[in-house]
């Protein structure tokens, strides 16, 4: 049997273009792998995630109702457990209590003070009387001075009139012998002289009395003005005595804020969800005492569901906010979800085998020296849109890829 040589080398030439096909294949797969994973990065490495509190009562007591179970769906508004409210309902009524018997302290002062005012009132009215009593003293002593002038000026005139009678009567009775005057002359001179001394007399007693008048007013005069001394001293106490409400309406705002301390405890010992959640890590029951601040079980909000992706630095060149993904987590691998770029990490921790450690003094760097660098990762937060909240639980892994580049050529 002989053999073409001819044939042998079309299948030797066959099979090189095959397997130099296969390469060019495999080589133009592999380079749109690698440009796909460039410009639509995916990774594994990736949880879901949401925000979550720890409810903590704001005030301390037993819980005597629990109105959730663990791993329970509660909508925004519900309530979630009661606490004991009886020492609180006591503590608001003792708190408005307080207040009310201020209020009536108040009003009883008022009407005090009131009082005093009305005592202020009528001290300056004993002072405005005391000086008019002396303004009329003043106008007594004036008026008595002026009695006393005319009781010396009638003495002057008294004692002339004296002294004419008497020189008249001396001068007649000589003549009385000779007989140039008759005795009916000298008896009207002597009668003359008798009437001129009694009216002498009299006008020194109307002196006398008028200066005893004039002793008198300015004595009167004295005492009007201690009278207003005293009455000025009076209105000046009866004002330092007159108290203002600023002690106890100081108090007003103090008890007020009682009050509103102890509705607001009163209010906090009923707890209710503060959004959409799922309850979680509850490990007691009704009856348990619940201290202040003490963290008790914890709420996942269940409104927004996030997946935080580990990418290597060198694929967040081609991730940026905005951009579309799609998310799968592994205990649904076949359901689709669609989420968006909300922000690329900026920080991880240092590695301390490439760095070394920070520390006072000197950094302390590592001897040794690592020849297999691995790319560090960063978080990238993806928003997942739309979704049904019983699918997703905190923590669970999931899939995502980047729809950079297929995303922007998309939207255009």
């Amino acid at each position: 049997m002989t053999i073409d040589p001819s044939s042998e080398n079309r299948s030797d030439y066959l099979s090189r273009v095959i397997s130099i096909g296969i390469i060019l294949c495999a080589a133009v797969t592999g380079i749109m792998v690698l440009r796909q994973v460039a410009a639509d990065p995916r990774t594994d490495d990736a949880e879901v995630f949401a925000n979550y509190i720890g409810i903590a009562p704001l005030v301390s007591g037993p819980i005597t109702q629990l109105h959730v179970v663990d791993n329970q769906f509660v909508r925004q508004g519900e309530t979630l457990f009661q606490i004991d409210d009886r020492p609180y309902a006591y503590a608001l009524a003792h708190a408005r209590s307080d207040r009310q018997t201020l209020q009536g302290e108040i009003s009883d002062e008022r009407r005090i003070i009131a009082g005093k005012v009305s005592g202020v009132d009528v001290a300056k009215a004993g002072a405005l009387s005391s000086e008019a009593s002396l303004k009329r003293a003043d106008a007594a002593i004036d008026q008595a001075k002026a009695d006393v002038a005319n009781a010396k000026a009638a003495v002057d005139r008294a004692d002339a009139d004296l002294a004419y009678a008497t020189n008249n009567l001396h001068r007649i009775e000589p003549l009385l012998v000779k007989q140039y005057v008759t005795v009916d002359q000298v008896d009207q001179a002597k009668t003359l002289e008798a009437t001129r001394t009694q009216a002498a007399h009299q006008a020194r007693s109307q002196l006398a009395l008028a200066e005893a008048g004039l002793a008198a007013a300015e004595a009167q005069y004295k005492q009007g003005q201690a009278t207003v001394m005293q009455s000025n001293q009076q209105v000046t106490q009866a004002t330092h005595n007159v108290t203002t409400l600023d002690p106890l309406t100081g108090q007003i705002s103090g008890k007020q804020a009682a009050i509103d301390t102890a509705q607001y405890n009163y209010d906090n010992c009923k707890v209710v969800a503060p959004f959409d959640a799922r309850v979680t890590n509850l490990t007691l029951s009704q009856g348990a005492y619940a201290n202040a601040g003490q963290q008790i079980f914890t709420l996942i909000d269940t409104r927004v569901w996030w997946v935080i992706a580990n990418f290597r630095e060198t694929q967040l060149q081609h991730i940026r906010p905005g951009m579309q993904a799609d998310v799968y987590i592994l205990s649904r691998p076949n359901v689709h979800f669609k989420g968006v770029v909300d922000s690329v990490g900026f920080g991880v921790t240092p590695d301390a085998d490439l760095i070394g450690r920070i520390t006072p003094g000197l950094p302390d760097v590592q001897r040794t020296l690592n020849w297999v660098h691995l790319a560090s990762r960063f978080p990238v937060r993806v928003r997942i849109e739309s979704q049904p909240n019983e699918l997703f639980r905190l923590g669970e892994s999931a899939v995502v890829v980047i729809r950079g580049q297929s995303s922007f050529i998309a939207r255009r």
